[in-house]
């Protein structure tokens, strides 16, 4: 597959002042492409606590095919993938969370902790053809 049907790809988590920041920059990094540039954003949480927003925008096909490639890792990637229809906004975004305490460890699951936000190339951008379109990437990134 030479291209993908993602515009982007966003992934997005918190450092929260308990969290050591280089520990969860790896986990981010776990979905990301070699030395892959992290933005990073210093916020302050509602009781005045230092929160670190680390995030990454993937714009390039073969970025965002090595993303694919890691989700189908996922031990429920099947699940996942009758949950579409559910993970895909009117919009056209594609929405999951990934666990990232397994991603800490180098394991690929679905839980809390980083989210990525899939925007899915649709002509014309309905969310019916955007679940199409995912399902056809995400089946071939399998295969």
């Amino acid at each position: 597959m030479s291209g993908v049907p993602f515009h982007y790809v966003d992934l997005r988590t918190f450092c929260y002042t308990t969290e050591d920041e280089k520990r969860v920059e790896s986990a981010l990094r776990t979905y990301l492409p070699e030395e892959y540039d992290i933005e990073q954003q210093v916020t302050t949480g509602h009781h005045g606590d230092r929160i670190v927003v680390l995030s990454a925008r993937l714009e390039n096909a073969d970025d965002v095919r090595h993303v694919l490639d890691k989700l189908v890792d996922l031990p429920d990637y099947d699940a996942f993938l009758d949950e579409l229809d559910d993970r895909v906004s009117e919009d056209c975004s594609l929405y999951l969370t990934l666990d990232k305490q397994a991603a800490f460890r180098g394991e690929i699951r679905q839980g809390d902790g980083i989210t990525l936000r899939a925007k899915v190339e649709a002509y014309p951008a309905k969310r019916e053809a955007a679940v199409e379109n995912a399902r056809e990437a995400f089946e071939a990134a399998r295969d």
